[in-house]
Order: structure tokens, then C-alpha cells, then sequence
């Protein structure tokens, strides 16, 4: 089987609600850059970049693709190095894209995805086991609020564990009174029982700011402490002065990172994404090497339509270290049955079947490749 030609698809679903953090507050969620890849035995192969501008590490060590220039590299630089190869040979495709352009991990992730999926439909199983195997059928969703009003926020975390959410995952970094009430009501009101995870997005002002904050929020027992400052260092900082495991998103792109904040000593876990490594054949790598140094993780990323969400449950059933509770959306289209809060960001999405949402967990599709059917009258309907 060889890859004939790759196609761009700019798509923007219609959000629930808006749908805000510390380091993006303006920008809507769900546009997003989708790949189809065509090969000569027919299989075709889906994939997905949630490219965001804002979206990026510390000290410009990244920096914010969008789904234009995912579009842009993978048409105008990627198709070419990739095309006539087997989308099997995973390393080779990522050799031959990463002599073509340095950097743009979306845009290679998006290519890596759509490649599993058709390898895994070749060969009649799913993505996990072109993985490794399935250590776990699905993932405990933390339902994320966003930065809004806080009444909002208490209506809706009811609603999402009256659904059957067990985690809430709370946005945070940007005001230090507003995230220690936030998190004192929350537990006022859900009791003891659901989970509570905090996300500073790097908002806070200062190490000084991001410990007291976080000492404050842990007499109400957090799960963890995401991400509260930029750069490696500074959660190192933090780390040393709170109980609660701190958790690095933004300071975890790469093998390297991880490398990084083990020398540092300045996180217990990591958010393990398909898209910051530039793909399900680095996060596996990433994962692993974690593993040998006594980490774990959950499975990161930026709201994806069911094209990369199946992705990251395809990964995070692979991954042991894939143990804690993940933002990963119950995708449904608009005119299927499920949770209407729980897990819900968008009104509709572009497969064909809902994701399957059982006892707080939404379930890794089963199917050969991603395990997704794609409705293209839903591109067409959303395409930009």
C-alpha cells in the first residue's frame, strides 16, 4: 500500500460554549485542520491538527501553529516527502517529513494519525494495537469548565457529575481569589467523592503567587497542579513547595522535556499529547521513556472533533503510565443520544456514530484503524 495524495480540510464545529483558558481567551475552539489520506489500494486514512496561535512553550521554545499553516506545510512541503511511501512505515514517514521542514509537530501529527488509521484498516485492527495493545478499553473524563463566571461553573460541574463525570477539571491563573473560591465551592458542593484538577495554563504572576495559590487549593484536596508557570524551571520551583503532584503541559512537547523535568525534578506527571510530539509514533516514545523514570500521565490535548479525540483514546489505551483522568470529549454528532453536558463541547461533530460514555469513562472505538466513520456531509457542512 503506498500514499497516492493528502487533502486539507479547514473545518470550525458550532462549541456548546465558549470555551476559555489563561493562555487563550479569545479565541473559539473547533477550528481545526483535518487530513484525509488517500493510497492506491483505496484505504483511506483520517487525521487531525487542533492547531491554535496562542498554543506553545516556554521562551519560544514552540510556537502556535494554526490550521492555516497546517494546511499550508502539509500540502505545500509534507505531501510531497510522504507520498509513494507505505503508511505503515511510520518512521519512515516521519524521517522523510522531518528532513523536509523543522518543527510544525501539528501538521506532522495530523500526517502520523491519518497514517495509523490506514495501516490499521490494512490490516483489519485498531490503532492501540498497531501500539502496543490495549492496557484499557476507555479513559475517566475530566470534564473541564474553561475560565467563565463562577456561578456558571458550579451549574455546570453539577451537571457534568449528575451525567456521570467523576473529575473536574477547573481553569485557572488568571485571577488568585477567584481559583481558591472556585475550588472551595466545587468541593462544598460535589463532596468528597468527585476528583478536582487545577490548570494554570502558566497564567500565574509569579512562583511566589502560583505556591500560594496552590497551597490554599489543596486544603480542599486536589488530584493535581497543571502547569501553573511557564518553563521547566519555575514548576520546579513550585514543585518543592507544595504536596500536590504538579503536572507539565506546556513544559512537555518532547523526549527531551521529559528528560528535562526529570533532571529538575519539577513534575511527578505530564499531559502525554498525540499532536505536541508531532504524532502517535513520538508520544508512544515519549510515554515510554516517562515510564522508565517513574512518571505517568494523562492524555492532553485541545478539544479535538472525533477524528483526533479517537486518536487520543487510541493512545491513552495503549499507554500504562495513561492512568489519570483526561479531558477527552464524549464526541457524538447532533442527532445522537448521550450526555448533553458531561464531556460536551461542541453540538455536533463530523462521525458518524457517538462515542461510547460508560461509568465516567468515554470508550476507545473498537473499529480497525481509528475505529471512526467519517460523515462528509459534516465537512462540507462545517469546512471554512
Amino acid at each position: 500500500m503506498k500514499i497516492t495524495d493528502i487533502a486539507v480540510h479547514l473545518v470550525r464545529l458550532p462549541a456548546r460554549r465558549d470555551h476559555n483558558w489563561a493562555s487563550k481567551m479569545n479565541t473559539p475552539i473547533g477550528h481545526h485542520a483535518i487530513v484525509e489520506l488517500s493510497t492506491d489500494e483505496g484505504v483511506t486514512g483520517w487525521g487531525e491538527a487542533p492547531a491554535g496561535g496562542t498554543w506553545g512553550g516556554a521562551h519560544m521554545r514552540y510556537y502556535g501553529e494554526t490550521p492555516e499553516t497546517v494546511q499550508h506545510i502539509v500540502l505545500d512541503h509534507l505531501r510531497h516527502a510522504v507520498t509513494g511511501l507505505d503508511p505503515a512505515d511510520i518512521g519512515v514517514v516521519h524521517a522523510r517529513m522531518d528532513k523536509a521542514v523543522k518543527g510544525h509537530p501539528y501538521a506532522k501529527a495530523a500526517i502520523d494519525v491519518a497514517c495509523h488509521d490506514a495501516a490499521g484498516k490494512a490490516l483489519g485492527v485498531p490503532v492501540s494495537t498497531l501500539l502496543g495493545g490495549r492496557h484499557r478499553d476507555g479513559i475517566e473524563v475530566a470534564h473541564s469548565l474553561g475560565i467563565m463566571d463562577l456561578e456558571r461553573c458550579y451549574a455546570e460541574a453539577e451537571e457534568a457529575v449528575a451525567e456521570g463525570a467523576r473529575t473536574i477539571k477547573c481553569k485557572t491563573g488568571l485571577d488568585p481569589e477567584r481559583d481558591v473560591t472556585l475550588v472551595r465551592e466545587l468541593r462544598r458542593r460535589l463532596g468528597d467523592d468527585v476528583k478536582i484538577r487545577v490548570d494554570g495554563n502558566e497564567g500565574y504572576a509569579s512562583v511566589h503567587q502560583a505556591v500560594d495559590v496552590t497551597l490554599r487549593q489543596e486544603e480542599y484536596d486536589i488530584l493535581l497542579c497543571e502547569q501553573p508557570l511557564a518553563g521547566a524551571r519555575d514548576l520546579a520551583r513550585v514543585a518543592s513547595r507544595i504536596t500536590s503532584p504538579v503536572m507539565a503541559d506546556e513544559s512537555a512537547w518532547t523526549v527531551h522535556d521529559i528528560l528535562e523535568l526529570d533532571e529538575l525534578d519539577a513534575a511527578a506527571c505530564f499531559s502525554c499529547y498525540v499532536t505536541k510530539p508531532g504524532g502517535l509514533y513520538r508520544a508512544r516514545r515519549q510515554a515510554e521513556i516517562a515510564e522508565d523514570l517513574g512518571m505517568y500521565c494523562d492524555i492532553g490535548g485541545s478539544i479535538e472533533t472525533g477524528i483526533g479525540n479517537a486518536a487520543n483514546l487510541q493512545l491513552g489505551s495503549a499507554l500504562r503510565i495513561a492512568t489519570l483522568p483526561s479531558v477527552c470529549p464524549v464526541s457524538k454528532p447532533a442527532e445522537a443520544d448521550g450526555p448533553s453536558i458531561a464531556g460536551i463541547y461542541y453540538l455536533d461533530d463530523l462521525i458518524t456514530e457517538p462515542f461510547r460514555f460508560v461509568d465516567g469513562k468515554v470508550m476507545t472505538p473498537e473499529g480497525p484503524g481509528l475505529g471512526i466513520e467519517i460523515d462528509r456531509t459534516k465537512i462540507e457542512k462545517y469546512r471554512v
